[in-house]
């Protein structure tokens, strides 16, 4: 387990872009935090670091965005407005884990057994304003 102190949303950014570095074909990131914690400044900086120009934005009502323009093809789901479990189960979450790209799950936590076992669990905490402790939990 890792912990970072990010001062500002660029050094949340920057995280991700670092992170984006070491990813490779099946990884999921599992990202929990309270609203407003960084998840998706993090995704924003993790795509750039994946070498894609897409406008990030959190998916929370189309449940999905599939950007296929960087380094390998990136999932980002938000699971905040998922009402149940199977309505998630109708995704065919698997057909994304296991295929040919990276899984960004935002509020992952609402759903963990939907996780796989190998997941990178990335725990977000407002520690101030601009303050946020974000922690690496797996492989």
């Amino acid at each position: 387990m890792a912990t970072f102190i990010s001062n500002s949303p660029t050094e949340t950014e920057a995280v991700g872009r670092q992170l984006a570095e070491d990813v490779r074909v099946g990884s999921v990131l599992a990202l929990q935090g309270e609203l407003g914690s960084g998840k998706t400044l993090f995704t924003k900086g993790f795509m750039a670091g994946m070498g894609s120009n897409a406008a990030v934005s959190s998916p929370t009502f189309t449940i999905v965005h599939e950007y296929r323009d960087g380094r390998l093809p990136v999932y980002h789901f938000d699971f905040f407005r998922v009402e149940n479990c199977q309505s998630l189960a109708r995704l065919g979450l698997d057909d994304y884990f296991f295929s040919d790209g990276v899984s960004v799950i935002e509020w992952a936590d609402r759903f963990p057994e939907f996780i796989p076992e190998q997941a990178l669990w990335i725990l977000f905490e407002i520690k101030s304003e601009n303050q946020r402790a974000i922690t690496f939990q797996g492989t």
